[in-house]
């Protein structure tokens, strides 16, 4: 009998990215799921065209992470990846994580020190590490990640210094480039931004915040994007999908 060659989820980015297949993730809050609503949420994410599962958030209270996770090991097929926002996130229950550096900003804790916080407990599961420069963009309010990490975005217009900062991300090792507006942000990442830095690195950018139909992430995969995160959307109707 062939043996099935197991591939790693930032291999099926690449290969996806290489093939011109366009990716898709809905980000679940776990501060923010109705437990009682778990079934029907969980329906229309199998419904829905995502190809992954992120989980996590600036602010995450809730003790239940552990068992949303399993809830979305043992009730979808897709890859379920943390998307963290201190290391207090961090469950061997995924499959994945993403070990965010939030370039745009230069508040230590957020460029380094929590990734080192972090570093022993991954070391003791079996969770992909998928090293990613994390760039939030300024989207027309203050979003959470800006007031909990106490930086500023980027200006929305300085496309020069985002592809800077995107490049430096690539050059210093970062496997994926994370372009963010923020969760319930009043406008996405700028499309010509999008563009720019999609010509200008080899790996895969990721795009977020802002987003609030499927004209909206069509543009963005039209720009460049390579996989498409939606967020408060889709929390707000989970009916975002149907045609």
């Amino acid at each position: 009998m062939e043996q099935k060659i197991l591939i790693t989820i930032h291999q099926q980015i690449l290969e996806a990215k290489r093939n011109g297949q366009k990716l898709l993730a809905i980000l679940l809050d776990p501060d923010k799921i109705v437990w009682e609503n778990l079934d029907h949420l969980l329906l229309k994410i199998n419904q829905s065209p995502a190809t992954h599962i992120f989980v996590g958030g600036s602010i995450v209270q809730s003790t239940i992470l552990e068992d949303l996770i399993g809830q979305l090991k043992q009730k979808t097929n897709l890859s379920v990846v943390i998307f963290p926002g201190d290391p207090s996130q961090i469950s061997p229950q995924a499959d994945a994580i993403l070990f965010l550096s939030l370039l745009s900003g230069r508040n230590p804790d957020y460029l380094i020190e929590y990734q080192v916080q972090a570093a022993p407990i991954l070391k003791k599961t079996n969770l992909e590490v998928i090293s990613t420069g994390y760039i939030l963009i300024e989207s027309g309010n203050e979003t959470a990640v800006a007031r909990v990490s106490k930086t500023e975005p980027l200006n929305r217009e300085n496309l020069d210094l985002a592809l800077a900062t995107a490049q430096a991300g690539e050059m210093l090792g970062n496997k994926l480039i994370y372009l963010e507006a923020g969760s319930g942000a009043k406008k996405p990442v700028p499309l010509e931004m999008i563009s720019l830095i999609a010509q200008n690195i080899e790996i895969p950018v990721i795009v977020g915040g802002g987003i609030v139909d499927l004209h909206g992430i069509k543009k963005a995969y039209n720009a460049g994007a390579d996989l498409v995160v939606i967020g408060t959307a889709f929390e707000n109707d989970s009916h975002f999908f149907d045609s």
